[in-house]
């Protein structure tokens, strides 16, 4: 098969075209033919070699990147049962052992694996499960949002934050949401949001006031810096605050708020509750860019420019 590999860590131009082995399936594997791959922010820390690094793994190269995936179902380990040959399938499959979406084929552990639910796309269902358990995680786990309450979400228009505003009003929240650029505000007036700003062209502590005038019950952060600062202090005394870990440079954290960083790691639980949200609520995925597998490399070049969503990789269509 051909996947985009590495053979060491570094910078975009490490990801180089090449014919590999199709990767072996255990037991309880299931072997997908993959059509598109997404494209995150992880990807990138994981191609520098951060992952391996912050947790001690003994990488063997060559490397297969791509923590998120969609295609078709070509085979399955004897104790599989919840998917079939044929079946079109999405996971999340991240620091995978068998390699990961950036190939032709990837063998994911089956309890990671869900057919695609009616009503997304192939492209769509590839691109969401990494933004969308590291969304739901924050927002109902670490937040614990209730309806009613108000919610400031920072970021609103990258590939967490697009899914976070979505998931935030199926919950009963109102929401403000900070996006990047006219056309990132734009995005989250169509998605639903309550109000939305361009963080880059307005005084967002003015508008956060006006929305809510005693300040934010809870907020989900997806980035750092001074406009993020300023918005941090938007929340009233005792608000609730979350992100998730790795965000450059650190929130400034006024006293009386509570904050709590987490990771969004996939579990069997939380797939399965995300997947709840995309069949009742018909979640939308905006896909900014899709590459050619071959072009990997420019894929994670533009992850360093403006874009709203997601980034993909199309692998086989």
């Amino acid at each position: 098969m051909k996947a985009a590999v590495l053979h060491r860590f570094g910078g975009p131009e490490e990801l180089t075209l090449q014919e590999i082995d199709v990767p072996q399936i255990g037991p309880e594997d299931v072997l997908i033919q993959v059509a598109y791959a997404g494209v995150g922010e992880w990807d990138a820390f994981e191609r520098q070699g951060g992952y391996a690094a912050m947790l001690g793994l003994n990488t063997e190269f060559p490397y297969i990147l791509g923590s998120e995936g969609a295609g078709t179902v070509v085979a399955r380990g004897e104790k599989v049962s919840n998917v079939n040959v044929g079946d079109p399938v999405y996971a999340p499959a991240f620091l995978n052992p068998h390699g990961g979406f950036y190939a032709e084929y990837a063998a994911v552990e089956s309890k990671y694996v869900s057919r695609i639910p009616e009503g997304l796309t192939k492209q769509e269902a590839a691109v969401i499960s990494g933004v969308g358990i590291t969304a739901l995680r924050g927002l109902e786990d670490v937040l614990q949002l209730r309806q009613g309450e108000s919610v400031l979400i920072f970021g609103a228009s990258g590939g967490v934050g697009h899914i976070a505003v979505q998931l935030a009003k199926a919950m009963g929240a109102h929401v403000f949401a900070v996006a990047s650029g006219d056309d990132g505000a734009a995005l989250m007036k169509k998605l639903g949001c309550d109000a939305a700003v361009n963080g880059k062209a307005v005084d967002i502590t003015s508008m956060a006031r006006k929305f809510s005038p005693s300040g934010f019950d809870a907020a989900l952060f997806t980035a750092g810096g001074e406009a993020a600062d300023a918005s941090v202090r938007c929340l009233r005394d005792g608000g609730r605050l979350a992100y998730p870990n790795g965000i450059h440079p650190e929130l400034r954290i006024p006293p009386g708020i509570t904050a709590a960083g987490y990771n969004g790691d996939p579990d069997p639980e939380i797939i399965a509750r995300l997947h709840r949200y995309m069949m009742q609520r018909k979640l939308t995925v905006q896909i900014s860019q899709m590459f050619a597998l071959k072009d990997a490399d420019k894929a994670h070049t533009a992850l360093h420019h403006h874009y709203l969503g997601k980034i993909g990789l199309e692998v086989n269509p």
